[in-house]
């Protein structure tokens, strides 16, 4: 057995215990979650991340079980062949990777953050279009956040196979993302409308399965005369899961343009999912103040396409893992910024003024 599978094992152990931590201990009871409980657990699950962080930055070859010199030379060409060795010093070759795994994990970290908030988007108006009482919500999310992960660790690890055996794959990769952030910059405006009746999801369950014609409190399931049906509440947690694999198409590929390392997409991609129904929390309480974060998402996806696109020529400039962070933070500030300078009902008051 591995100490790759060995640490793997016990990561996810630890994550999938925070999680039923969190839903049997903190989240026994519905309710609605406030500003203060959302930024809380915001900045708790950010916490986790940063000390990950701090911990592959000090012991990061413990995840690929890195003890030799031999090793590192064998796992630095399967997944950093960029990053500098020292032949005759072990300990500063294994400083030297290990920081740039931990940037590698920020980075990819940050990238899944930030694209997060178009699924978050996505996510809002589907429990709205539904009807799903508010007190629901944070049911709803935990179980698909927790089907996500499963989800991601099969793509992402399948992924990871495919390109170390087809490196073109990231050209693919690279263009696909390319696109999606031309379209997403082209329809950031366009208002998206989705009918419950008419999904298609929906009418495939309903035409395989009972389901049961109303929400029964906070169910999943419920029993009618000696049967089992579906609740409306199961079909829009399906609808979640499979809208998050879809959104998955752009996160993963992303954050391949900054690692090929499986271990470091996977748990980059973990903690951003993790924090990912918290931030659904603040940002539905604040999400009108951030007018052009939809714009900074899109012209990431293209930079990260133009990156996988032009990889081997921007590493002939020594373009490294750091400057992408860099690129990242930056458009995340501006963003961020330009929304506060010039908010929504600012520009439409100028406007009905002009008039």
């Amino acid at each position: 057995m591995s100490c790759e599978f060995i640490f793997f094992v016990a990561f996810c152990s630890f994550i999938v215990g925070i999680l039923f931590f969190d839903l049997k201990v903190v989240g026994r009871k519905s309710h609605i979650v406030s500003l203060k409980e959302s930024l809380i657990w915001t900045s708790v699950w950010v916490a986790f991340a940063l000390l990950f962080y701090l911990f592959i930055n000090f012991f990061g070859e413990k995840i690929h079980g890195i003890d030799s010199m031999q090793r590192l030379i064998e796992v630095r060409g399967r997944y950093a062949e960029h990053v500098p060795l020292f032949p005759d010093n072990l300990q500063l070759s294994l400083a030297k990777y290990r920081h740039n795994m931990a940037t590698e994990f920020i980075t990819g970290y940050l990238i899944e953050y930030t694209l997060s908030i178009d699924n978050i988007f996505v996510m809002m108006m589907l429990l709205s279009s539904f009807s799903v009482k508010e007190k629901y919500y944070k049911k709803v999310l935990f179980w698909g956040i927790f089907g996500a992960i499963v989800l991601r660790c099969l793509f992402i690890f399948a992924g990871a196979a495919l390109i170390q055996r087809f490196k073109w794959i990231l050209l693919i990769f690279g263009a696909f993302l390319l696109y999606s952030g031309i379209n997403m910059f082209l329809n950031r405006n366009k208002e998206e409308k989705i009918e419950p009746q008419s999904h298609w999801l929906v009418l495939f369950l309903s035409r395989h399965f009972r389901v049961f014609q109303r929400y029964v409190t906070g169910n999943f399931f419920v029993r009618r005369n000696n049967k089992t049906y579906l609740t409306p509440l199961f079909v829009v947690l399906m609808i979640i899961e499979f809208t998050d694999l879809i959104f998955a198409f752009d996160s993963i590929p992303a954050i391949f343009a900054v690692t090929i390392d499986p271990y470091i997409v996977f748990f980059s991609n973990i903690f951003a999912i993790l924090g990912l129904r918290s931030l659904f929390f603040l940002l539905a309480k604040i999400v009108r103040l951030f007018r052009f974060l939809k714009v900074g998402v899109s012209l990431l996806l293209a930079f990260i396409g133009f990156k996988l696109l032009l990889g081997e020529w921007l590493d002939k400039f020594g373009f490294q893992t750091i400057y992408s962070l860099y690129i990242i933070l930056g458009t995340l500030l501006v963003s961020i910024l330009l929304s506060l300078i010039f908010p929504e009902k600012k520009l439409n008051s100028n406007k009905k003024t002009d008039n």
